[in-house]
C-alpha cells in the first residue's frame, strides 16, 4: 500500500485492482499519469508489473534498492521490476516449480532494459562462489553480444532488439544460478541488405568498421569508413550522436572474451560478418562471380556490394576442385536477388552460431544430472504498426497474438484455480477471445500462413498479387480479413489494391504483399549451397549443412519456421509459471517528463491490460493469505491484539467482524480472504494508518522505558562495581595511613618528651615539625599593620631568636610598602602629625582623637596660609565672640567679617597656653609693654592640634614655647 489517503491521491494507487473504475481507460490512465508525474514507473495489475519508460535515469536500481526488495512480500513495498523478480525466485524455491517472466512492449518501450534489471537482480541476489560467479558473469555480458548482433537503430529506438530473445536460467536445489541457455526467434535478416530512412544495419557492422583493430580490419579488407559499403548507408545515418560505436566495439570484445570465445571464434564471427572485394568490376561486359570459399567466406559483400558490376548474368556453371571457382548463369536481377538471400544466410546462420556459443559456455557442467528448476525471460518484441507494414510486423504481430491468448489463458487458468483452490464461486468474465485471429493466420489450408506457402511452393508465376487473390478467395467471408476487392465503399478508400487489412485484437492493421513471397522463401540458390558445404571452412561447412541427406528436399519457409518455433515457444510457456512484464512508451521523441495520453492509450489497448484487469477483477479485488492479512492488520482489533493464539482464519473472522466488514464485502476461502471492493480495503488500510501512529507511539514508550531500564540497571551495576572498587581503595589508603599515623604519633610523642635536650634522632622531627607547623601558622597569621604590635604569635622556645628576626624583617618590610605608597601630601600630613605628637602627646586628652582627623590648609574661604573660624572670650567677663584666627607669614589676625579686631605679630608673641584637658581653649601670650595690645588672646577652637601645629609651622616657633598649663582647673 502506498500509505494513507492522501498519498493515494498524490501518487495513484499502486494495483490497478484496486481501482474502483476498473473499467474505464480514462481511470486506468489518470492513475497511470499520476504516478507517472511522481517519477514512480511500475504499477501492478495484480502479478503483473507495468513499466512506463521515463527516458531518463532514477535512482531505483542501486545495491541499495536491491536489498531492500531481497526476501520481501510482493505487496509489502512499491511496486518494482526487482519485487517481481525476487517473487518469481522464491515461489520457484518454494514450490519447485519452473517460471517464466514475459516481457513486452513496443520498441523503445524499455523490455531489453526490464531484462538486463532482472538478470543484475538475479546477479546479485543469488550466493556468490567462483564458479557461480562465473556463469553470472556469461549470462550478463551475453546481453552486450547479442545486442550487437541482433539490435539496430530504427526510427523508434536506438538500440532496438530486431529478434525474440528467450533465456533460461538454471538453478539448483539450493536456488544457485547454476547455467543458462538462450533461444533466438525471427533474427529480422533482410535489415542486412535493406535499411529505411533513417535506420541502421545491425550494430556488430559498425562497431566493426568504427572500432575494430587496424590488423584485424587489414586481415578482412575492410576500411574504417561505413560511407564505402552500401549496405550500411541505405538509412542515411550510419553515424549517430546517442551511439558510442567505438566504445561498444571494446565491450563486445571484452564479452566473447568472458564468454569462451577464443580468437580464431571472435575471428571468424568477423569474417561472416565483414566482406572482401571478389567480385569482378567489368562494367561493360558479363560479369562473372568468383567465390573463394577455401581462403575466405567474407568475399561475399555484406557490408556492401556495387550493384552496377551484376551486369548480364553468369552464363555458364563451372566447379574446378583445385580453384573452386564457381561461374552460373544469373541475370542482374538473380545475380542481386542471390547476394543477398547469400548476404542474409550468412549473417542468419552466423548468428545462430553465435547463439549456440553462448549456449555452450553457459551450460551447466558441473551438476548437470542434479534436478534443476528455472526462471525463463521471454524478451519478446511488441505489436508493431509503421505506416508501411510488410512481411516482418506481419510475423510480429502474428506473435504477439499468439501471447496475447497464452496470457489470456493463463489469467483466466490461474483465477480459476485459485477460486476453486479457495471454495469460491468463479464468474465468467467477458473478453475478447483472439482465437479466431490466431486461426486465421495458422490454421492448416485456410490460413494465411498456409496461403502464403502454397504459392512460394506451387509451380508457375507465383507473386506477391496473386498470393493476395488467393487470400481473397479463401477468406472472403472472414470477419476480421479485410481486402480493397472485399471491402465496403467507405473501406475501400483508405486500401491501396496490393494490400489486406487485419482486425488484430489490438486494432486494425494494414500490410503490404509486396515482398511477402521472397521473404518468406529467403532460399539460396542451390550451386552457392553446395560450395558453402564444400568449403574447407569447417564452420562454413556446419552453418550451411544441408539437414536433407540428398539436398533435394525444399525447407520450410520462414513463415513455417516462426510458426513451428513459436508453437514450440508457446508449449515451453505453458509448462511453466507465468509472471508479467508489460512496457509503455511515455512519448514518441523519447523525452523525459512527457506523458502522450493517445499513445500510451493504444498501447494499454493492443498490451491487453484492460483485459487483464477486468479477469483479475472478477468478482474480488484484493486477496490475501490469512496469516498475512492477520499480521498486518490485527492491531485494529483487540482481540487480534497483540497476539492471536488460534487458528489464523478465525483471528481473520473476528477482526472482519470488528472492523464491520458486511457480508457481501467478503468471502472466506480455505487459505485466503477475499475482499470484493477497493473501498473496503482502503478503509482499513486507512484505519491502520492512524493506528499505527498510536501504535508507533505505544511501542516507542514502551522500547525507550525498556531501554531506559536497560540503561538505569546498567549504570547501577557499574556504579557499585566503581563503589565496592573505590571503598576496597579508600579502605587500604586509610588503613596505610593509619599505620604511617601510630608510626608518627609514637616518633611525635617520643620527640615531644625530648623536646628540651639537645637535637638527637628521636626529637630531631619532632623538633623540625614545631619549626615547620610555627612558621606555617605565622604565614597565615602576618600582621596586616605597622602599628599591630600585639598578633605576631609568640614562638616555642626553639624559635625566640629566629622568631625576633622575623618580626623586625616583617616590620620592616610593612614598612618600606606603606612609605613607597604614600604621596606628597600623604607625606605632608605625616610631618605635621610629628610636630603635633611632639607638642601634645602625652599632655593633652582628647590628643589621641585628634590623630586621625587630617588637617587642611584653611578652614575658612579665603586663601591664606591658614584660618580656622574661633570663639573670643572678652578678659572682663569672659563674653563669648564668634571670630576668625587668620595665620599669615608675619602675623596672627583676629577678623570679625571684614574687620581685623587684634593683630598678634609672631615676634611679639611669647607663647601659648593650653590646658591638659580635653577643651579646646587656647591662649596666646602676649607682652604687656605693648600699648597696641590688649594683653592675652583668649579663645576656643574646635581644631586646636590642627591649629597651634599650623601656627607652629608658620611662626617657626620652638614647640617648647608652646606651655600646657591647668589654668582653667
Amino acid at each position: 500500500m502506498e500509505g494513507a489517503l492522501t498519498a493515494r491521491d498524490r501518487v495513484g494507487i499502486q494495483d490497478f485492482v484496486l481501482l474502483d473504475a476498473h473499467t474505464s481507460e480514462t481511470a486506468f490512465l489518470d492513475n497511470l499519469k499520476k504516478r507517472f508525474s511522481e517519477n514512480l514507473i511500475y504499477t501492478y495489475i495484480g502479478t503483473l508489473l507495468v513499466s512506463v519508460n521515463p527516458y531518463k535515469e532514477l535512482d531505483i536500481y542501486s545495491k541499495k534498492q536491491m536489498d531492500i526488495y531481497m526476501g520481501v512480500n510482493f505487496f509489502e513495498l512499491p511496486p518494482h521490476i526487482f519485487a517481481l523478480a525476487d517473487n518469481a525466485y522464491h515461489t520457484m524455491l518454494a514450490e519447485a516449480n519452473n517460471h517464466f517472466i514475459l516481457i513486452s512492449g513496443e520498441s523503445g518501450a524499455g523490455k531489453t532494459e526490464a531484462s538486463k534489471k532482472i538478470l543484475q537482480y538475479y546477479a546479485v541476489s543469488c550466493p556468490s562462489t567462483t564458479l557461480l560467479d562465473n556463469v553470472r558473469d556469461r549470462m550478463l555480458l551475453s546481453n552486450p553480444v547479442l545486442e550487437a548482433f541482433g539490435n539496430s537503430k530504427t526510427l523508434k529506438n536506438d538500440n532496438s532488439s530486431r529478434f525474440g530473445k528467450y533465456m533460461d536460467i538454471q538453478f539448483d536445489i539450493q536456488g544457485d544460478a547454476v547455467g543458462g541457455h538462450i533461444l533466438g526467434y525471427l533474427l529480422e535478416k533482410s535489415r542486412v541488405v535493406h535499411q529505411n530512412h533513417g535506420e541502421r544495419n545491425f550494430h556488430i557492422f559498425y562497431q566493426l568498421v568504427k572500432g575494430g583493430e587496424e590488423d584485424l580490419l587489414h586481415q578482412l579488407g575492410l576500411e574504417s569508413n561505413c560511407q564505402h559499403y552500401s549496405y550500411l548507408v541505405q538509412g542515411e545515418c550510419a553515424n549517430v550522436a546517442s551511439i558510442n560505436d567505438k566504445n561498444d566495439w571494446k565491450t563486445v570484445r571484452n564479452a566473447l572474451s568472458v564468454i569462451d570465445f577464443d580468437e580464431r571464434d571472435i575471428q571468424v564471427s568477423c569474417c561472416h560478418t565483414a566482406c572482401g572485394n571478389s567480385f569482378c568490376d567489368d562494367i561493360h561486359s558479363i560479369a562473372y562471380c568468383a567465390i573463394l570459399c577455401p581462403t575466405t567466406l567474407y568475399i561475399i559483400f555484406l557490408l556492401g556490394v556495387n550493384v552496377q558490376v551484376l551486369q548480364e548474368g553468369l552464363t555458364s556453371r563451372k566447379i574446378e576442385a583445385k580453384t573452386d571457382e564457381v561461374l552460373s548463369p544469373f541475370t542482374v536481377d538473380h545475380a542481386i536477388y542471390a547476394r543477398d538471400a547469400l548476404a542474409k544466410a550468412i549473417y542468419g546462420r552466423t548468428f545462430t552460431w553465435l547463439v549456440n556459443k553462448i549456449n555452450d559456455s553457459m551450460e551447466n557442467k558441473v551438476s548437470r544430472y542434479s534436478k534443476k528448476t528455472v526462471i525463463g525471460l521471454l524478451d519478446i518484441y511488441g505489436f508493431e504498426v509503421f505506416y508501411v507494414n510488410s512481411f516482418e510486423q506481419f510475423c510480429i504481430n502474428y506473435c504477439n497474438e499468439k501471447l496475447q491468448q497464452l496470457f489470456i489463458q493463463l489469467t483466466l487458468k490461474s483465477e480459476q484455480e485459485e477460486y476453486e483452490a479457495e471454495n469460491i464461486g468463479w464468474e465468467p468474465v467477458q473478453f475478447f477471445n483472439n482465437k479466431i485471429i490466431c486461426d486465421l493466420v495458422e490454421e492448416k489450408h485456410r490460413g494465411i500462413i498456409s496461403v502464403l506457402d502454397e504459392e512460394c511452393l506451387r509451380p508457375g508465376e507465383a507473386t506477391d498479387l496473386t498470393f493476395l487473390e488467393r487470400l481473397e478467395e479463401k477468406l472472403d467471408s472472414h470477419p476480421h480479413f479485410v481486402t480493397h476487392k472485399l471491402a465496403d465503399k467507405k473501406t475501400r478508400k483508405t486500401l491501396e489494391r496490393g494490400n489486406f487489412r487485419l482486425l488484430h485484437y489490438a486494432g486494425e492493421v494494414t500490410y503490404c504483399v509486396v515482398g511477402f513471397l521472397s521473404k518468406n522463401n529467403d532460399l539460396l540458390y542451390r550451386n552457392i549451397k553446395d560450395v558453402m558445404r564444400q568449403s574447407k571452412n569447417t564452420i562454413v561447412r556446419e552453418c550451411f549443412a544441408s539437414k536433407e541427406s540428398d539436398g533435394r528436399r525444399r525447407p520450410e519457409t520462414v513463415a513455417s519456421q516462426f510458426k513451428s518455433s513459436l508453437l514450440g515457444l508457446t508449449d515451453i510457456l505453458m509448462s511453466k509459471e507465468p509472471w508479467y512484464v508489460r512496457c509503455l512508451k511515455s512519448n514518441e521523441s523519447q523525452q523525459p517528463g512527457q506523458f502522450d495520453d493517445v499513445l500510451v492509450r493504444h498501447q494499454v489497448k493492443y498490451l491487453g491490460l484492460m483485459e487483464h484487469l477486468r479477469v483479475r477483477r472478477a468478482g474480488f479485488a484484493y486477496r490475501c493469505r490469512y496469516d498475512v492479512f492477520l499480521q498486518r492488520y490485527k492491531p485494529l482489533c483487540p482481540a487480534t491484539w497483540p497476539y492471536w493464539r488460534g487458528v489464523a482464519a478465525e483471528g481473520v473472522e473476528v477482526l472482519v467482524q470488528h472492523l464491520g466488514y458486511l457480508p457481501d464485502e467478503y468471502k472466506m476461502g480455505r487459505t485466503k480472504i477475499f475482499i470484493r471492493h477497493p473501498r473496503t480495503l482502503f478503509a482499513t488500510e486507512d484505519a491502520f494508518e492512524v493506528c499505527k501512529h498510536d501504535l508507533a507511539s505505544r511501542i516507542q514508550a514502551q522500547y525507550k522505558a525498556y531501554w531506559q531500564k536497560g540503561q538505569f540497571r546498567r549504570q547501577k551495576e557499574a556504579a557499585t562495581k566503581i563503589e565496592t572498587c573505590w571503598r576496597g581503595v579508600q579502605a587500604r589508603k586509610a588503613k596505610g595511613r593509619r599505620q604511617w599515623a601510630v608510626k608518627v604519633i609514637k616518633k611525635f610523642i617520643k620527640g615531644y618528651m625530648a623536646r628540651g635536650e639537645a637535637k638527637t634522632t628521636d626529637n630531631s622531627e619532632y623538633l623540625a615539625f614545631v619549626r615547620q607547623n610555627y612558621l606555617n601558622r605565622l604565614k597565615d597569621n602576618l600582621p596586616k599593620m605597622v602599628l599591630d604590635k600585639t598578633s605576631w604569635l609568640t614562638p616555642p622556645p626553639v624559635l625566640m631568636e629566629t622568631s625576633e628576626i622575623l618580626r623586625q624583617l616583617h616590620m620592616r618590610l610593612m614598612v618600606r610598602k606603606y612609605i613607597r605608597g604614600i604621596t606628597a601630601q600623604q607625606k605632608a600630613q605625616l610631618q605635621l602629625k610629628g610636630i603635633t605628637s611632639v607638642i601634645f602627646k602625652g599632655k593633652k586628652d582628647s590628643y589621641p582623637q585628634s590623630v586621625s582627623q587630617p588637617y587642611v590648609d584653611t578652614r575658612i574661604s579665603q586663601y591664606i596660609v591658614y584660618s580656622i573660624p574661633i570663639v573670643k572670650y572678652d578678659r572682663n567677663g569672659f563674653k563669648a565672640r564668634p571670630r576668625q584666627l587668620i595665620l599669615t607669614q608675619t602675623a596672627a589676625y583676629v577678623v570679625d567679617d571684614a574687620k581685623i579686631k587684634q593683630r598678634v605679630l609672631y615676634t611679639t608673641l611669647k607663647g601659648v597656653s593650653v590646658s591638659t584637658l580635653s577643651d579646646g581653649i587656647i591662649i596666646f601670650h602676649i607682652p604687656s609693654e605693648d600699648d597696641k595690645q590688649k594683653g592675652d588672646l583668649i579663645m576656643q577652637c574646635d581644631h586646636l592640634f590642627e591649629a597651634l601645629t599650623k601656627l607652629s609651622v608658620v611662626a617657626n616657633k620652638q614647640i617648647h614655647s608652646v606651655t600646657i598649663s591647668s589654668v582653667f582647673q
